[in-house]
């Protein structure tokens, strides 16, 4: 099978392949980045689509460290997924049995608990201020509890790359203790993030040839020089078998192995495909951008455009060059096939497009137009013309879109804008507080009614959204018969650009939005006027949005 394969004939089936085990920490570990907190709902969401995505192992938090944690593990959804509470080691001086901490994790009733615990001397010393030996006394009796205790003992073991490089000998009897205990998985833990994949590989290679069994380890890798995914594969190469990460690669400073960069890799690359198996289905798979696109959702987070496999520029093909070979055989500049991650491939439009990139993108929004038609070359003029005016037609496809299909004749008029008006008003509240808030009226002709439509720029907690927002609710308000397939639409970004400088100054201004497909399109407006700019943008995004619905325009 060739690297830009897709054809999966050549993998062995399920059963003589090696089992390698995912373990998600994005509900503990991914927590920890800066800005986010899940709730106990959005937990519970996040738990159900990890199960039905098809790790093996779910880290649900800390119970005990706080109240949102503890209501989780209490409230936890069933999966078949291996749920996993996760705490540390006891503490000097008293047994794991009397350890209050210790008690809280236990007291969670998780079948499996994972307890993280110190292996680089430094930290021993400076960290806890323990003595080494009283360091390997609480990772054996912690562990040797959960074992007794009827539990599926893992062992994190803290800093353990640091650890061994300064000490290794004191790093592998930290490991040697937790596996005497009963520890199930051993896990080596990449903790500053420093470990570049040759050094995880030989690490990890010498602590199998110390007595650790490759099919007990576990590694945990931070981002934080950008190689926590290739280290991954490095340990799984030198004989890990179980991956801790987590979705979209959230995680304390610069994140955690992505495991929605590491699923595809193992389901799809050689040699991993070949030789591994693991929770994660083909079909599954082909889900893996929606459950990354609904994680950016709960955090409110602007998806990363650029991310492996399910960015949205992922498979974009922007040079004419690039786009002409696709239309011959994708993949010229594919590894994969989009499709099987859920992604879609696109032929952006710019002023640098010709006709490969026209038809191709054409071809994609269902619109097929023979070569030498004259209308393309026309539509390359209009997009020429208009990125001279400021557009930007590579970062708008919908806009694009919806420009061919004018000049096609294609475009269907589902409504008309007669007129709409912002206002802005700055006054004091009750409170003697300065506020500002906008109000927009929109009037549109559907048919042969006229609906006027009024709204304010205040939200549910009076907070205020400014005149854009206020725009986007009226004209979205009362659509009549188009309203029911705009209920799920809504904007998740929104990017403006002066394009020009001086009293002469163009905005631009880009919107994203989404519905509850899971669809994502861009679309764009230009103007002087910043309300303006943004109005032509909502607008493109909703006649897009009732032509991909199928949706015929009213008449009377």
């Amino acid at each position: 099978m060739s690297l830009n394969s897709n054809d999966m004939s050549n993998v062995p089936p399920a059963g003589q392949r090696e089992r390698l085990y995912l373990y998600d920490t994005t509900l503990r570990d991914g927590q920890q980045t800066q800005g986010v907190q899940f709730s106990t709902a959005e937990k519970q969401q996040i738990a159900r689509a990890l199960d039905a995505l098809g790790v093996d192992y779910i880290e649900g938090g800390w119970p005990g460290a706080n109240p949102t944690d503890s209501e989780f593990f209490d409230q936890r959804p069933e999966t078949r997924a291996t749920f996993t509470a996760f705490g540390m080691t006891k503490r000097t001086g008293r047994s794991a049995a009397n350890d209050d901490v210790l008690a809280a994790v236990m007291n969670a009733g998780t079948p499996a608990v994972c307890l993280v615990g110190k292996t680089h001397d430094f930290h021993v010393a400076t960290a806890l201020g323990i003595s080494e030996d009283e360091n390997l006394a609480a990772i054996k009796d912690s562990v040797a509890h959960l074992v007794a205790q009827g539990r599926e003992a893992l062992f994190d073991a803290e800093h353990f790359f640091d650890g061994f490089k300064s000490n290794p000998t004191y790093a592998l009897a930290c490991l040697k203790a937790a596996h005497q205990a009963g520890a199930r998985w051993i896990v080596l833990c990449d903790t500053n993030g420093g470990t570049l994949p040759a050094e995880i590989h030989r690490i990890v290679t010498q602590v199998i040839a110390e007595g650790i069994p490759g099919a007990q380890l576990g590694i945990h890798c931070h981002d934080d020089t950008g190689n926590a995914v290739a280290g991954s594969l490095a340990a799984v190469d030198a004989g890990a078998r179980q991956i801790q990460g987590t979705l979209n690669g959230l995680g304390e400073r610069c994140g955690n192995a992505n495991l929605t960069s590491l699923i595809p890799t193992l389901l799809l690359k050689p040699p991993y495909a070949a030789r591994f198996e693991t929770g994660v289905t083909q079909e599954a798979l082909a889900d893996l951008l929606r459950v990354s696109r609904q994680l950016d959702d709960i955090l409110n987070r602007v998806p990363i455009r650029a991310a492996a496999y399910v960015g949205a520029s992922a498979f974009t093909h922007k040079a004419g060059l690039h786009a002409s070979a696709i239309l011959k055989d994708p993949s010229t500049y594919e590894h994969i096939d989009p499709a099987l991650v859920g992604n879609a491939r696109v032929i952006p439009m710019s002023n640098q497009a010709g006709q490969s990139n026209l038809r191709a993108r054409l071809k994609a929004a269902g619109i097929e137009v023979e070569a030498g038609d004259p209308r393309l070359a026309r539509i390359l003029d209009v997009v020429k013309e208009r990125e001279d005016q400021g557009y930007a037609y590579d970062a708008a496809q919908a806009s694009f879109e919806l420009l061919a299909r004018n000049e096609l004749g294609l475009l269907p008029q589902f409504f008309e804008v007669k007129r709409y008006r912002v206002s802005v008003e700055r006054r004091k509240n009750r409170y003697d507080q300065m506020i500002s808030m906008s109000e927009a009226v929109v009037v549109v002709k559907i048919g042969g009614d006229k609906v006027l439509s009024v709204s304010e720029s205040m939200d549910e907690s009076g907070t205020d959204r400014g005149p854009v927002n206020a725009l986007s609710k009226a004209l979205t308000k009362d659509l009549g018969p188009y309203q029911a397939a705009i209920d799920d639409m809504h904007l998740v970004d929104y990017k403006v650009r002066i394009t020009q400088g001086g009293t002469d100054a163009v905005t631009r201004v880009i919107i994203d939005s989404e519905d509850g497909q899971g669809r994502r399109w861009s679309t764009v407006g230009v103007s002087a006027n910043l309300v303006d700019a943004s109005f032509t943008a909502l607008l493109d995004a909703i006649n897009w949005k009732l032509i991909r619905d199928g949706l015929a325009p009213v008449t009377r």
